[in-house]
């Protein structure tokens, strides 16, 4: 994974409550076990109208929006547990989602695939979503370091365990932080 220290980003508004991982991505997609293509098909009920023409209405196809954060109404993630849902949102380029609530599965998929989902109050996520809503070219600042998320007479500081932030950092995954603990653990084994 990439390391994810700081970013700073304009953000695509979807106001949407109640986003389900069927929603990101459809379940006729999810065939491949592969993670490549999929940020191709995120959203695509919502981006696409049935006879596949684009729908210039979604934010996604809209281009005053763009940049690689994604705020998001209540309740983002929810339904299904498909790791599929975080490998399109990273495949179309997301590396922070911020909204009021998450999925527990749903956020510890994302933190899997190195995006980072930010919760933050219903007041802050409002107002940001209006501020973006006003000025498309709004620039968000994430410092994961110190926890914090600003943009412009705003700002909040939201909590992430402590052990997946060290892999963000790093741009470890579960296994990259075993092997960057090999040392301690063989002077461990060789006690024993």
């Amino acid at each position: 994974m990439e390391k994810f220290i700081q970013l700073t980003s304009t953000a695509i508004p979807l106001e949407t409550e109640n986003v389900d991982t069927d929603q990101i991505i459809p379940a006729r997609f999810l065939k491949a076990t592969d993670k490549l293509g999929f940020g191709d098909n995120v959203f695509r009920d919502w981006r696409f109208h049935k006879d596949g023409s684009l729908n210039e209405s979604f934010p996604l196809n809209q281009s005053i929006y763009g940049g690689s954060i994604l705020v998001a109404g209540n309740n983002f993630g929810c339904g299904s547990s498909r790791e599929h849902a975080a490998w399109a949102l990273a495949g179309y380029g997301f590396k922070v989602i911020v909204s009021s609530f998450f999925a527990d599965i749903f956020k510890g998929n994302a933190l899997n695939n190195g995006v980072l989902p930010i919760q933050v109050s219903e007041v802050f996520l409002k107002d940001l979503l209006d501020k973006i809503q006003v000025d498309p070219t709004l620039e968000i600042n994430i410092d994961l370091e110190n926890q914090s998320i600003s943009y412009v007479n705003g700002e909040e500081a939201f909590e992430i365990d402590a052990y997946k932030k060290v892999c963000l950092i790093n741009g470890y995954d579960d296994i990259d932080f075993l092997i960057s603990k090999k040392d301690k653990i063989n002077a461990f084994e060789a006690t024993r």
